[in-house]
């Protein structure tokens, strides 16, 4: 393992320079490479290249490919913005609003309509759209195409389901609200539009869900991009306004009867912005959501999370036995099971764990904190 990583140092200068050549920045370059060396580190020791340059050169110029197209559809959307006219009255159609109906047409299946709105309107990248599905970047691209096709020489005059716009919406909230703001803004705006135009409950719960993860943005990084934990944020940065207003809305909507999967998810965050501290949290409610949500949409990653509420609600043991029926290849199950096995008092396993989460992390502030919390249950 040592070898290797020294191999990567050594390999570093010499695929900045492929970048450079190619037409890269130089920090835009760094930044390629060092995704490039995270996921060398988590796909290696299984499957080594027989190039390892020529790997790295790969992977590196795909992730600035990607970077770079995300920018330019950023700058698009601010160009956009500020050639807006001045603040006045607003007509009640928006045209944005429309595409994604449109784009989920109702010729295509649920999942190819969301994947070609998420890169056609919301400016999302294939790798982007690939990971927040859980599937490789190729299938996604060959999903994404197919639609286009299917779509070529039909009048996109007939509106799609509401529902698959939705997803789409909080798709596109969930990749803003990982690191691009404009995003997670644009699909506020987006659902608030949507929620005055309809009395559905399910679009109010989508808009206070939103709401609520968004009032706690400012404290979920410190200083470097460093990220911070829910149970460490400083809750007195937490944007109250946003907090009671999304409150108000998901009142509003629970009152009319007609549970969906977003009123549950939004009911969750609710209570955990509800809670003065970290240790005040009720977590045997949100454990009862989290049956709710199970019940009206049992995905894999809601097993997970609620395993996360099982171990603080009923104990380490408890969470880990909820963790059983739970896919150890779904993203961050290594790094719940190390908080439960933390949680359990077994800290050489947890530091295990936590190191073995770090090196299949997605993200650098991801790899970082899990770094961090293999370190501090070695120093315990």
């Amino acid at each position: 393992m040592w070898e290797r990583e020294g191999l990567l140092r050594e390999l570093v200068p010499a695929v900045i320079g492929v970048l450079v050549r190619r037409g890269a920045d130089f920090a835009d370059a760094e930044d390629a490479v060092q995704e490039a060396l995270v996921r060398a580190l988590g796909t290696w020791p299984d499957d080594p290249p027989r190039d390892p340059k020529g790997w790295l050169v790969t992977v590196a110029w795909h992730r600035f490919l990607d970077a770079a197209r995300a920018e330019a559809s950023r700058s698009r959307r601010e160009a956009a913005v500020d050639a807006e006219p001045a603040a006045g009255p607003v007509p009640g159609t928006d045209d944005t609003l429309r595409l994604y109906f449109l784009c989920a047409h109702p010729s295509l299946p649920a999942a190819s309509a969301v994947a070609l709105t998420l890169r056609a309107v919301g400016g999302l990248t294939t790798r982007q759209i690939a990971a927040a599905y859980l599937v490789p970047e190729a299938t996604m691209a060959q999903r994404i195409s197919r639609a286009k096709r299917r779509l070529a020489g039909l009048a996109l005059d007939r509106p799609g389901d509401p529902a698959t716009v939705l997803r789409v919406l909080y798709l596109v909230f969930n990749e803003g609200y990982g690191g691009d703001v404009d995003l997670a803004a644009e699909a506020i705006r987006l659902t608030r539009q949507l929620a005055a135009l309809t009395d559905e409950p399910e679009v109010a719960g989508l808009l206070a869900l939103m709401l609520l993860h968004h009032a706690r943005r400012a404290s979920r990084t410190g200083p470097g991009g460093r990220l911070v934990p829910l149970a460490e944020q400083d809750r007195s940065r937490w944007d109250t306004a946003l907090i009671g207003e999304g409150v108000a809305v998901l009142q509003r909507a629970l009152a009319r009867d007609r549970l969906g999967e977003y009123q549950a998810q939004a009911a969750i965050a609710a209570l955990h912005a509800d809670a003065p501290s970290a240790a005040e949290t009720d977590w045997v409610q949100i454990v009862e959501w989290y049956d709710e949500l199970l019940a009206l949409h049992d995905s894999p990653v809601v097993r997970l999370n609620r395993a996360v509420a099982v171990g603080a609600a009923d104990g380490a043991q408890a969470g880990l036995k909820a963790l059983d029926g739970v896919d150890p290849q779904v993203p961050r199950y290594t790094a719940v099971l190390a908080f439960l096995h933390e949680r359990a008092g077994d800290r050489d396993r947890a530091a295990q764990l936590y190191a073995a989460a770090a090196r299949a992390a997605v993200s650098v502030p991801e790899r970082d904190h899990l770094t961090r919390e293999a370190a501090r249950m070695r120093a315990g």
